[in-house]
């Protein structure tokens, strides 16, 4: 397939697990770095139009324009991307036999309690998605309740702790699931410990972080209807990267990615 073809066929993706549309979007990116270089900016700017709220689609975009070796800094990405331990390290540092609300269906954060077992994981159904997931881990043995939408804040209060998978991070906080902000704030005022999961390519620079977030604000769709939510840095407890538990403050700091400006402005 012609990287342009494959390039569309990524950008048209919608739903797919984001750590899956970044790396096939980083082969198709090494692939046109080889035979059309000057095709990589207008390229990233509509992934990102597309994926306007996927971090590794945003990280990727900004490690192969700000590299001098672009085709190297792609495969370079897709590496990373596949090595990311961040499953790992939530799996070990979750609380025996403890409870866990977790917001439809984060994969990293899914693929953690399916590495445990022991957890209870009080999965809220986010539109739909969450039922499926109770599903797979009941069959995978793993012990799971489905919340509806409406009892994410009576959930939050009677689990151990609350997980929030990052789409992306910044300085101010994460983009997650709706019913994430809810489900951190009444855990935050409860006293219930409020972890973000952020893997690999998901923690950007305050710069793209401010990009993101202003064109996030101008799409004209009412905060409740968005298919993303801001959860302030001051609701969450700590932060588990693929180097396992972090500081909030340090792990939404440690952007992995330089600032190109190309990606500072949308195509047009």
């Amino acid at each position: 397939m012609h990287p342009i073809e494959h390039l569309r066929h990524v950008a048209q993706a919608t739903g797919a697990d984001p750590v899956l549309v970044a790396t096939e979007a980083a082969t198709a990116l090494a692939q046109m770095a080889a035979i059309d270089p000057a095709g990589l900016v207008p390229a990233c700017r509509r992934l990102i139009e597309r994926h306007l709220t996927s971090g590794p689609v945003w990280w990727l975009s900004a490690r192969v324009l700000g590299a001098d070796d672009q085709r190297g800094a792609a495969r370079q990405a897709a590496a990373e991307l596949d090595r990311d331990g961040t499953a790992r390290r939530l799996a070990a540092a979750l609380p025996e036999n403890s409870s866990a609300l977790i917001v439809g269906w984060p994969d990293l954060t899914a693929e953690a309690l399916r590495i445990r077992g022991d957890v209870e994981a009080l999965v809220v159904d986010a539109g739909g998605e969450g039922s499926a997931l109770a599903r797979r881990l009941r069959d995978g043995d793993s012990e799971s309740a489905l919340v509806a939408d409406i009892g994410v804040g009576s959930a939050a209060a009677v689990a151990e702790l609350v997980l929030i998978e990052a789409y992306v991070a910044g300085p101010a906080g994460v983009l997650a699931n709706p019913g994430s902000l809810a489900a951190a704030a009444v855990a935050g005022h409860l006293g219930v410990p409020v972890w973000a999961v952020v893997g690999v390519g998901r923690v950007l620079p305050e710069r793209l972080w401010d990009a993101l977030l202003a064109r996030f604000d101008a799409t004209g769709t009412e905060p409740w209807d968005r298919g993303a939510e801001l959860v302030p840095s001051s609701l969450l407890t700590s932060l588990i990267a693929t180097d396992g538990p972090v500081s909030v403050e340090a792990g939404l700091a440690a952007a992995t990615c330089p600032v190109a400006p190309e990606l500072l402005r949308a195509t047009g």
